[in-house]
């Protein structure tokens, strides 16, 4: 890998097969079976200048259970970008005082900004409606996870992404990453004015792989076998686009009798959360809780092993886990949260 983990771009298919597999490995301890201390002395520098809670929470999580502490910083008000500092000033300030960064910020293109100052790794923890690089490998890697449970294998695989894929970074990242695999199907189905970037369309086309926009859910699919869904993102709109969106329907939301009348017992159920849970929202409805297909919460556990994976590999003690891991000594449930099946 490269210093930073700013784009997927930045990422071969070896890499990515190779930060997947550190992850597998990474499991136990993510599972909190096991405990590792590789990072001791370490500390992260997190940067969040937009809202954040799995992002911010699990890079923090991440770096504690490799052995390392954490310094956050969240929101403008509470740092000197409040009083002008520019963003090659804070780099290098951050760059003294820790060994690695995560930053998240609203501009597109920020992070790299912020990047170019320093040698310590830093990761982009979103940039506007840019990218979300670890979101995209986490994602693929339930992917990977959720077919190997199924019997299934990834090459032809038939994706449904649906949602705001206008400003939605992390279908930004996932569509690239999946573009470097065998060649796959995907259906794209947004609100108007709410469409992929042609750019990426146009790359993942130019790669191999069938790409289909449809204007509504309303539609015979075939089989799916994944439905990622995002949340409308209502904060980024001009006063233009949230004129027009105010008359859009219902039709662009995810519920139980869309998996019923389009989607299989196989399918998986994907969000990055968080989903707009409010009544009348364009989003992935709470009557799917408890649907053996929802994979939402899974997802965000399979959070904690990438991350930690991202993070072992830019500071090089990947191959030191295993050497390093002994057994916990706390209690730790069967299950995380109370509605978890066993699958």
């Amino acid at each position: 890998m490269t210093t930073h983990l700013l784009s997927v771009d930045s990422l071969s298919k070896d890499q990515v097969d190779h930060l997947l597999r550190v992850a597998s490995r990474m499991e136990p301890i993510a599972a909190r079976r096991k405990v590792t201390r590789v990072l001791e002395g370490a500390v992260l520098g997190n940067l969040f200048f937009e809202a954040s809670t799995r992002t911010r929470v699990s890079f923090n999580a991440a770096f504690c259970r490799l052995g390392g502490s954490v310094c956050d910083t969240t929101g403008f008000t509470f740092s000197s970008m409040a009083k002008g500092e520019s963003l090659y000033d804070t780099s290098r300030v951050m760059s003294g005082y820790c060994d690695a960064i995560v930053m998240r910020h609203p501009d597109q293109g920020s992070v790299a900004e912020f990047a170019e100052a320093t040698n310590v790794p830093v990761i982009n923890g979103g940039d506007g409606p840019g990218e979300h690089p670890s979101q995209a490998l986490l994602d693929l890697y339930t992917i990977d996870k959720e077919f190997t449970r199924l019997g299934k294998h990834l090459g032809g695989a038939h994706l449904l992404l649906t949602g705001d894929l206008k400003h939605g970074r992390t279908v930004h990242s996932l569509i690239k990453l999946l573009s470097l695999y065998e060649p796959l199907r995907i259906t794209l189905v947004s609100p108007p004015g709410l469409e992929m970037p042609g750019q990426l369309v146009d790359l993942v086309a130019s790669r191999g792989h069938r790409v289909e926009q449809r204007e509504s859910l309303d539609s015979d699919f075939g089989d799916l076998d994944v439905v990622y869904t995002t949340r409308i993102q209502k904060e980024r709109f001009t006063d233009e686009l949230s004129e027009s969106f105010a008359g859009v329907s219902q039709d662009f939301r995810v519920d139980r009798a869309f998996l019923d009348n389009h989607c299989s017992a196989t399918t998986i159920v994907m969000h990055p959360l968080p989903r707009d849970s409010r009544p009348g929202a364009n989003d992935l409805n709470v009557d799917l809780n408890g649907d053996p297909r929802l994979a939402i919460f899974r997802q965000t556990d399979n959070g904690i092993p990438v991350r930690m994976a991202i993070f072992a590999t830019l500071l090089g003690v990947e191959e030191l886990i295993e050497k390093e891991m002994r057994d916990v000594r706390w209690f730790v449930p069967e299950t995380f949260g109370v509605d978890d099946r066993q699958l």
